[in-house]
């Protein structure tokens, strides 16, 4: 084990443990790559969420009745 992990104690469902076990048997890793791998790519997710909230925020902002008379206008309602 790598001196940079941490030992921590988590409680999975039934069934996704038991699932677990199987693909890290399958897949002849161990069932802590799997989780930080799944753990990492959801937090990549997040980052990218974020950094697309981001590059949105000089949008314009558009309200609801805006938006249907927008529609309204282009034949679209």
């Amino acid at each position: 084990m790598a001196a940079t992990t941490r030992r921590t104690t988590i409680h999975f469902d039934q069934g996704l443990h038991e699932a677990l076990r199987l693909k890290a048997a399958h897949t002849h890793r161990s069932v802590s790559d799997l989780v930080n791998d799944a753990v990492r790519a959801a937090l990549a997710e997040d980052q990218e969420d974020l950094a697309a909230f981001e590059e949105r925020a000089v949008d314009p902002v558009l309200t609801y009745e805006e938006l249907l008379n927008q529609l309204k206008a282009h034949g679209q309602l």
